[in-house]
């Protein structure tokens, strides 16, 4: 589409080298929905709108040839192209793919490659990653034929190779094909090791593959989190695994997995890990990425921070993906238009969290006077104290480097500030943008208010210490960080929760690597459970087996937020002929990606 041809373009237009697709099916049959397809020449002449902009703007494209495999099961009618039955539960079976299907798919990939050379591509990818099609027949876990796609290493391998020699066959010999394969097979009993991938690879150099580009994860493990890691995933964890396949295959090599940084992204270059570094997520944050770093402007860059919220929990509920960094995702014609007022106006920002932030520096760069006031000695609000739990820091250093950026682009900043009517009295402001946040939950419990009690905020803070065995009373993503926190400082801690399972609010693309931490340090959650009472020793808990008593030293209380008074600075700004708009938090307590759209739409509305 028109959205998806700038979305790309801005990449290129930002300094990226060499802009790859998202996956695009080669084969109609195995299609899957919402995704792009080159199955028939009806879409060459959009993709050679897409070429055609990258190359304007001064980049190369390429494109990645996917078939779907099990991903194709959430849309009717598509067929799974799988190497053997699988079963999905009672009365579901994927059944393996007939020779017929086979040798169609092959030749998709082949006509598929041919109709990308025509759109103008500089570049092939062809995806036997992450446990599609080809990833699952290469897999003896998952290959159980046993006809010439099956049984040897060298049969499971057939297929995936006469799709690479009917892809090679089909574009011109001095054209890279770059190939997407996992380093090895996570969380799958029997199967592929590293050294399975190594031995693959030099099969498919033989076959025509002139670029390895290693990923890792797959679909039907909690190995998935390794697709998109989230932020408690380390920087940069698949890049010796990389350099492994690197050194033993003699290919040239693309590194991928959290590299969000230029300096982090030289060293794995410089060091000959890889050959090529894949910066995805980071210049969905910020397509400038590679022009900043360029140019030695690293300090403008607006890092991805692994939070998943906008790219891939979207992808998961079937929404076009967006970024808690940057709003103009899949937005770029729309922001590229907006130009400065002709009519500036005096904004008062109150609250400088991330949604005050954003909107103050939208304000700014669209010509209004702005300034932003805080009322503590620091900006960054809630995602400064998210940043205080554990794997969090970077949210934490993406805050404070987002405070520093608009500082240096000129928005004026006043802090230990509070905004009253007597502020507003004297500062007069046309438009106040109330983004002031939320305050901790305090349920009404029978002995909340001991001295053994504390809220969230606190503990995050530091300013209080709990000790002993910690109930957390609540078990959502807050209540689990704090949680963790408490527990790496050697605390017992037992997580009790409403509802039926923990980490309900968490999306997809972190709740993973949340259940497995939680497990991990030993916490204890007890869940369709309701606190009805503490003590200075014990919570008292109603449960469907009964109430029961947990003995413990310490409670903290995460059981959400709830937004800040806004009626007074409204009913201020109505009586004062003043525009008033109240955002992120102060409207309700939610995904900071949220808070930040809601904040930077309210000042494109002005």
């Amino acid at each position: 589409s028109d959205q998806g041809v700038k979305y790309y373009a801005e990449r290129a237009k930002g300094g990226c080298g060499l802009i790859t697709t998202e996956a695009v099916a080669v084969w109609k049959p195995g299609y899957v929905s919402y995704m792009l397809q080159i199955s028939d020449d009806s879409y060459i002449p959009n993709f050679k709108k897409l070429t055609d902009a990258i190359h304007a703007a001064g980049g190369k494209a390429s494109i990645q040839l996917w078939q779907a495999g099990m991903a194709a099961m959430k849309t009717p009618g598509s067929v799974l192209v799988m190497p053997s039955d699988m079963p999905l539960g009672p009365g579901r079976m994927i059944p393996g793919a007939s020779k017929e299907t086979i040798h169609a798919v092959v030749k998709a990939f082949g006509e598929a490659a041919k109709r990308a050379v025509e759109a103008g591509f500089d570049a092939l990818e062809y995806h036997a990653a992450h446990f599609y099609s080809p990833h699952a027949f290469l897999c003896p876990a998952t290959n159980r034929r046993e006809d010439e796609y099956g049984g040897s290493f060298e049969n499971r391998a057939r297929f995936l190779i006469e799709s690479i020699q009917a892809i090679r066959a089909n574009m011109p010999d001095d054209m890279p094909l770059i190939m997407r394969i996992g380093a090895l097979d996570d969380d799958i009993p029997n199967g592929l090791t590293i050294e399975d991938t190594i031995r693959f690879c030099k099969m498919a150099k033989e076959a025509g593959v002139d670029v390895l580009n290693i990923s890792r994860g797959n679909k039907i493990t909690k190995a998935m989190r390794l697709e998109v890691p989230s932020l408690d995933i380390p920087r940069g964890f698949n890049i010796e695994n990389a350099a492994k396949i690197r050194k033993e295959t003699g290919m040239l090599t693309i590194g991928v997995g959290r590299v969000n940084d230029p300096d982090q992204a030289e060293e794995i270059i410089a060091s000959g890990k890889t050959d090529m570094v894949v910066i995805g997520r980071a210049q969905i944050a910020d397509p400038y990425f590679c022009n900043k770093a360029k140019e030695g402007r690293k300090e403008d860059i607006l890092n991805c921070v692994g939070c998943n919220q906008g790219c891939y929990d979207n992808c998961v509920y079937g929404k076009p993906i967006t970024c808690l960094r940057n709003p103009a995702v899949g937005r770029e014609e729309e922001f590229d238009q907006l130009k400065k007022t002709e009519t500036p106006k005096k904004v008062l920002v109150v609250g400088g969290g991330v949604a005050g932030m954003e909107a103050a520096y939208m304000a700014h760069k669209l010509g209004h006077n702005v300034t932003l006031a805080e009322k503590t000695d620091k900006l960054g609000g809630q995602f400064l104290l998210a940043g205080k739990a554990p794997r969090k820091h970077e949210m934490e250093a993406a805050v404070n480097k987002r405070a520093a950026q608009i500082v240096r682009d000129g928005v004026q900043v006043v802090l230990n500030t509070v905004v009253d009517e007597e502020f507003l009295e004297s500062f007069k402001p046309e438009v106040v943008i109330a983004s002031h946040g939320a305050s901790p939950i305090m349920p009404n419990i029978e002995g909340a208010d001991g001295k053994n009690v504390y809220n969230f905020v606190e503990v995050l803070e530091g300013k209080a210490k709990p000790e002993g065995h910690t109930v957390v009373v609540g078990g959502g993503l807050v209540g689990l960080e704090v949680a963790e926190y408490v527990r790496s400082n050697g605390n017992e801690v037992t997580v009790v929760e409403m509802l039926d399972s923990i980490a309900k609010d968490v999306g997809p693309g972190r709740k993973t690597d949340i259940m497995l931490n939680v497990i991990g340090a030993g916490i204890k959650p007890i869940t369709d459970a309701k606190c009805t009472k503490i003590t200075e020793n014990a919570v008292t808990i109603e449960t469907k087996d009964g109430v029961q008593e947990i003995a413990c030293d310490s409670v903290i209380i995460a059981v959400g937020s709830k937004p800040n008074c806004s009626d007074w600075i409204k009913g201020y700004c109505e009586n004062n002929g003043i525009i008033c708009k109240v955002v992120g938090d102060a409207v309700q307590a939610r995904r900071a990606l949220d808070a930040v759209h809601e904040a930077v739409n309210a000042v494109i509305e002005l």
